[in-house]
């Protein structure tokens, strides 16, 4: 995997209730990722960039919810969501600080 993937692959971080409650008890973080990755660039680019290392990957499609704007219906896009298992002991808190 090129250099220029690693960088598409994460869009950013997904701050939510449950992403938070996650990441304060068992070392699990969610992140919004590129639709077209697989699981092992979701691994790989996680441990290049933030230099931590990733035990597990679980991915979920999400829908994007359909909308009334003013008379019309529209949709949001659809995306992807990542739930990354660190390995015992690291956190990505003390990733960003070093």
């Amino acid at each position: 995997m090129n250099q220029e993937r690693i960088y598409q692959i994460l869009v950013g971080p997904h701050v939510s209730e449950k992403a938070v409650l996650m990441s304060e008890e068992g070392g699990r973080y969610v992140f919004k990722v590129n639709p077209t990755a697989t699981k092992r660039e979701i691994k790989k680019a996680i441990e290049t960039l933030l230099e931590v290392d990733v035990v597990d990957v679980r991915t979920l499609n999400v829908k994007g919810k359909v909308k009334n704007f003013g008379r019309r219906k529209g949709k949001r896009n659809d995306w992807k969501k990542a739930y990354v298992r660190l390995a015992e002991g690291q956190s990505l808190d003390s990733a960003i600080e070093a």
